[in-house]
């Protein structure tokens, strides 16, 4: 059966895959340089949203220690204000008077409070003790 074959089929048939063998590995070079190229620009794209994401959070980062800070000394200088209110003071000094028995005339002349606080602070405090 083999003997009716010529003898250049094989050296054909070799030929051809070899061909086809070929063909195949420039097509997969050129399929893989496709795929490197599009990685490469998608490592790019990503690389680039990275650096804005990261430069836009350190952005909020900053923005949030510096309100933090101004938060802080707004404390501060609230705390202080309640610390030196000289009507606060007043009205301490009041009730200590009503306590010690001071009437509202009594309130109105040592604290400089007018007749409806000094009546105020001497009624809560009536009220209190009862």
């Amino acid at each position: 059966m083999f003997a009716e074959i010529p003898s250049f089929v094989p050296w054909a048939l070799t030929a051809v895959a070899l061909s086809l063998v070929f063909a195949q590995g420039v097509m997969l070079g050129r399929q893989n340089r496709e795929l490197k190229s599009t990685l490469k620009e998608r490592c790019d794209i990503l690389g680039r949203e990275l650096h804005a994401t990261a430069s836009g959070s350190m952005g909020v980062g900053q923005r949030l220690v510096a309100c933090e800070r101004q938060l802080h000394e707004l404390r501060i200088t609230m705390d202080e204000m309640r610390q030196n209110d000289p009507l606060r003071i007043s009205y301490d000094e009041a009730s200590r008077l009503v306590d010690l028995g001071a009437d509202v005339d009594d309130l109105m002349n040592t604290c400089g409070i007018s007749r409806p606080e000094a009546e105020l602070v001497s009624a809560l405090k009536k009220r209190q003790a009862a």
